[in-house]
């Protein structure tokens, strides 16, 4: 054809990329040669006489070209190249960007923030160059390890969906896949693989701290193939690496790669690449471990990237897709731009010059990608492609998932319209193809993202609208989740955040008990505790997810999957007495007075048994002597409705200490061993004494083989619990006490007047005592994530307050720019700023310059802290300002109610504007009276310090009228001995015009 011979003539025939055995292997094997096309009539077209048959394109040998060797292609994984280069580590090479490195051993690390700027816009171009480190087909199977909190997961699932919206590049939960990463917590911190090293799972480790958006983004770089930008062979004419500056030992995250081992694809070098170090990463005290070359522009930042730039996106998609066709199937990303991954919930899309004609051999791909749990149905709004027998030359396919593998829905040409099409899960795939000359319009397409559904699978995940983003208001979302007959449906919550209400009556997620509305409930759940694991009595599970018009919170993510009750059958689970169904498993258990026999499901005869007085005595076998070796004793105690039990230890002498690891004695409220846990006692010091929260109680005392004791005699009693009835009719927490009881609020409420209701209550304090303690949220246990708690402080007029840190802990960061603390002078953030804190060392005491300090704690997403503990307190003296309105000063802070301390040495300079003087008027007056006032007294100077004349020396009651100054300022002294002390004094003071005689009292 005409588009073919003109080939010749564009520049993409004289690059490396058409020099190379990739084309010419990529057209002998891609689909085009097993397609129909090739008992089409294009055979008798001009493309078999088309320049491009003809071209190096197809006579090339089979050298190395450019792009074969490219990073994506051909390199190691990891950012890995020990100082011998000859050969590799058997485990693969890693790169590293972490607290913690082992030598060069490929370990990748996190993406470093420079200064306050931190930045994700950046372009990984240098890649690995080895074929079999590309992922197949660019889908990547994962796994989110156990340890991670519900904001982590979310986190790495936006990192994921962050690099699948601006490249080919696909991710999805593993299923029966042999390659996959695992994202785990390893001592290198901060680390990944470098591209995909097979034969099984590979970790891609997000340490302490390494749990932000922007090094997670960076490190799936690596997973992706990726190494340092700041390592490429040709890093030299754009950097210098200032190694006197680097960190002692982590020099080799600077060294440099040999031309073989990366390819940067004829890119530009990119300072802004988010594989790009920082100008200070891994450098002593701040200095600079990177600058630029001089001939470079000053105005470059090298700071850390938030997001993956449009070169970066170009470079991945060429690469992913040069690999998928070495390995002889259909590419899978766009390689040019035509197609795009759609990941909103509504959108819509048409073939390439529509109306006006889409041209001929065009290949568009577009990747619909939705929340887990919704559905994706898809319209065509307008249709005008080619019409052949079977769809054979001009095609729009739909496939039912994320690959071109996936079940197809549909493959359509022609001007008839489609009916809808309606996605089994959360992806979509619409591949466009035309290889005829025809001229038609093309085609315009619509879809919406459509949540709830029946779901009938055996395993699989549900997540709220939008997950993990804020989930969108006014949604209704209902599932009815069926898996095969004979077994129950197992639900786990792996992150749950839904606005919280007493009630759950604005936004909630409701599950019940069977296949619909009617079913039995099992539960309606809000707020940000993760719900316990659910399972039903059948092979169905009804879930609701309501959320109204205002606060949107991030959802929930959960995993469905079939549950057996391996209890149910006849044999009892093989246990001999009890069996006690798990999710996922089951486990043996025997009645009060047994215990399990080594096999671990038959049981014998132990000490211990059930209790029902009032009050007792319980020992250890053979009290007072030794107990036995290997004994496991179990008390459950049981008293009437409404009362509760208590425990006080006569005696106590157990094997062990603190840790409790040999013999020891659990006391649980409860009959059951998963009963809130009250301690676990062991050694020699008697416990406090312990009462349940319900009318039960479980004692379990276990000893090993080796060391034996004198063991423990308690006695136990029963009191009425006014909590049992009603909650006591408190709308929170009830707490029993002796005779009585009292209410009690939760965390982020305060309780009401009523003393028995609960109001939420803001994290904003404000602070009017001379002295006290404040603390984190939550302390002394972590404080909460996404909290902002003030402290508006403010202590007598005419003193400063003085903050004292009595213990520190809060997220470290060079800039504190995660979790800190704030202490501003004055009322408010727009004061002068005091100290930004951060980190574990204990700060230095904070004092203003007046009577008011500001304090603003935020703690953001990710990791959580034990918090600070400070003590505020009042200094007298201070610099004053003076001003036409009138301001007091008083002689300490306790004024009005008690009179002033003993030992009082203050100082307090009064000064005014230029040109104006300051009146002095004493309205009290009370201190130690002495005729030359030598006890108590105080003492005012008409300038700056004491060198300035003396106003005079005060004590009694005082000077009788008021005292102007003769200049700006007046120095204001009060002293007191150890003896008598009075009411003190509280002075009214303003700026005025200059007075020709000063008033004094002589």
């Amino acid at each position: 054809s005409p588009l073919l011979s003109s080939l010749s003539s564009l520049p993409l025939l004289s690059s490396p990329l058409l020099s190379s055995p990739l084309l010419s292997s990529l057209l002998l094997s891609s689909p085009l040669l097993s397609s129909p096309l090739l008992s089409s009539p294009l055979l008798s077209s001009p493309l078999l006489s088309s320049p491009l048959l003809s071209s190096p394109l197809l006579s090339s040998p089979p050298l190395p070209s450019p792009l074969l060797s490219s990073p994506l292609l051909s390199s190691p994984p990891p950012d890995y190249r020990p100082m011998n280069s000859s050969q590799e580590p058997a485990s693969g090479p890693r790169t590293q960007t972490g607290k913690t490195a082992a030598g060069r051993t490929g370990k990748a690390g996190k993406a470093v923030k420079s200064g306050n700027t931190v930045k994700l816009n950046r372009v990984p171009r240098a890649a690995t160059s080895r074929a079999e480190r590309i992922w197949p087909g660019g889908v990547i199977p994962y796994i989110i390890g156990g340890n991670f909190t519900g904001s982590q997961r979310a986190m790495f699932k936006q990192a994921m969906r962050h690099w699948e919206k601006l490249t080919c590049v696909t991710f999805i939960e593993k299923t029966e896949e042999e390659s996959y990463i695992v994202f785990t917590y390893r001592p290198c911190g901060c680390c990944s693989y470098v591209g995909r090293r097979g034969n099984g799972p590979q970790a891609i480790s997000i340490g302490k701290n390494c749990d932000k958006f922007g090094i997670v983004v960076h490190e799936l770089g690596h997973v992706i193939g990726f190494w340092h930008e700041h390592t490429r062979p040709d890093r030299d004419d754009h950097v210098t690496i200032i190694r006197d500056n680097i960190q002692p030992g982590q020099e080799y995250n600077f060294l440099k790669m040999e031309p073989g081992e990366v390819n940067s694809l004829g890119e530009p070098y990119d300072f802004d690449s988010i594989m790009h170090y920082a100008r200070n990463t891994f450098s002593r005290n701040l200095s600079l471990s990177l600058s630029l070359s001089v001939s470079l522009s000053l105005s470059l930042s090298l700071s850390l990237s938030l997001s993956l730039s449009l070169s970066l996106s170009l470079s991945l998609s060429l690469c992913v897709c040069v690999c998928v066709c070495v390995c002889v199937c259909v590419c899978v990303c766009v390689c040019v731009a035509c197609g795009e991954t759609l990941q909103e919930s509504t959108g819509n899309f048409s073939s390439p010059g529509y109306p006006n004609g889409y041209p001929s051999y065009t290949h568009c791909v577009w990747r619909v990608s939705v929340t887990p749990g919704e559905k994706i149905v898809l319209n065509f709004t307008t249709m005008d492609l080619y019409k052949s027998s079977l769809c054979w030359y001009d095609y729009i396919e739909v496939r039912d998932g994320y690959w071109r593998k996936a079940p197809l829905l549909g493959r359509f040409c022609g001007d008839q319209v489609p009916e809808g099409l309606v996605s089994a899960e959360s992806r979509m795939w619409i591949e466009f193809r035309s290889s005829s000359n025809w001229v038609g319009k093309g085609f315009t397409a619509v879809y919406e993202a459509v949540c709830g559904g029946e779901i009938l699978k055996d395993q699989g995940q549900i997540q709220s609208p939008n997950y993990p983003d804020d989930y969108r208001p006014s949604k209704d979302c209902v599932w009815r989740i069926t898996v095969s007959e004979g077994y129950n449906v197992g639900l786990s919550f792996q992150a749950f955040e839904i606005e919280r209400h007493d009630s759950c009556a604005y936004d909630y997620l409701e599950v019940r008990d069977g296949p619909a509305e009617s079913s039995p409930l099992i539960g309606r759940f809000c707020g940000y505790d993760r719900p316990e694991d659910v399972r039903s009595t059948s092979h169905s599970l009804w879930m609701k997810f309501v959320s109204d018009g205002t606060v949107n919170k991030a959802g929930f993510a959960a995993n469905f999957f079939k549950e057996e009750d391996e209890c149910s059958k006849p044999d009892n689970g093989g246990c001999e007495q009890r069996c006690v169904n798990t999710l996922g498993s089951f486990k043996c258990a025997c009645d009060p007075g047994y215990e399990l026999a080594l096999d671990k499901k038959s049981c014998e005869a132990a000490c211990g048994g059930l209790l029902s007085k009032l009050n007792g005595t319980i020992s250890t076998p053979g009290w007072p002597k030794e107990y036995p070796p290997n004994k496991n004793c179990v008390w459950q105690v049981v008293a009437p409705t409404q009362y509760r039990i208590s425990m006080q230890f006569e005696s106590f002498e157990l094997e062990g200490n603190e840790v409790c690891k040999y013999d020891f004695v659990e006391v649980r409220s409860g009959l059951s061993s998963d009963s809130k846990l009250h301690g676990k006692y062991c050694g020699t010091e008697v416990p406090e004494v312990i009462t349940s929260q319900y009318n039960n109680m479980r004692i379990e005392f276990k000893s090993d083989n080796t060391v034996s004791k004198k063991g423990f005699k308690a006695h136990f009693f029963s009191d009425k619990d006014e909590c049992s009835k009603d909650n006591g009719g408190c709308q929170h927490d009830c707490i029993n006490t002796v005779g009585s009881y009292v209410c009690q609020c939760r965390h982020g409420f305060i309780l009401h007047e009523n003393k028995h209701d609960c109001k939420e209550a803001e994290c904003k304090h404000k602070v009017h005592s001379p002295s006290g303690t404040m603390n984190s949220p939550n302390w002394p246990d972590k404080y909460p994530s996404r909290k902002e708690c003030t402290w508006d402080i403010t202590t007598t007029p005419g003193h400063r307050v003085r903050l004292s840190f009595n213990e520190f802990e809060i997220e470290q960061h060079q800039e504190c720019a995660y979790d800190h603390l704030e202490a501003f002078d004055g009322e408010g953030d727009s004061a002068a700023i005091l100290g930004r804190l951060c980190g574990s060392k204990i700060p230095e005491p904070l004092v203003s310059t007046g009577n008011k300090m500001y304090l603003r704690f935020i703690s953001d997403a990710s990791v959580q802290r034990k918090g600070f503990q400070a003590t505020h307190s009042t200094e007298c003296g201070g610099r004053l300002k003076a001003e036409t309105r009138q301001k007091n000063l008083y002689s300490h802070s306790q004024f009005g109610d008690n009179n002033y301390p003993g030992h009082t040495d203050c100082e307090w300079l009064v000064t005014s504007e230029e040109g104006y003087g300051i009146e002095l008027t004493f309205t009290t007056f009370e201190v130690e009276e002495e005729a030359d006032c030598g006890y108590d007294y105080i003492e005012l100077y008409d300038g700056y310090d004491s060198n300035s004349h003396r106003l005079g020396r005060f004590c009694g009651s005082g000077p009788r009228e008021e005292i102007y100054s003769a200049g700006d300022a007046v120095l204001i002294r009060f002293h007191s001995d150890d003896t008598i002390s009075k009411k003190g004094f509280h002075i009214r003071y303003t700026s005025t015009q200059f007075q020709q005689n000063l008033h004094t009292r002589k």
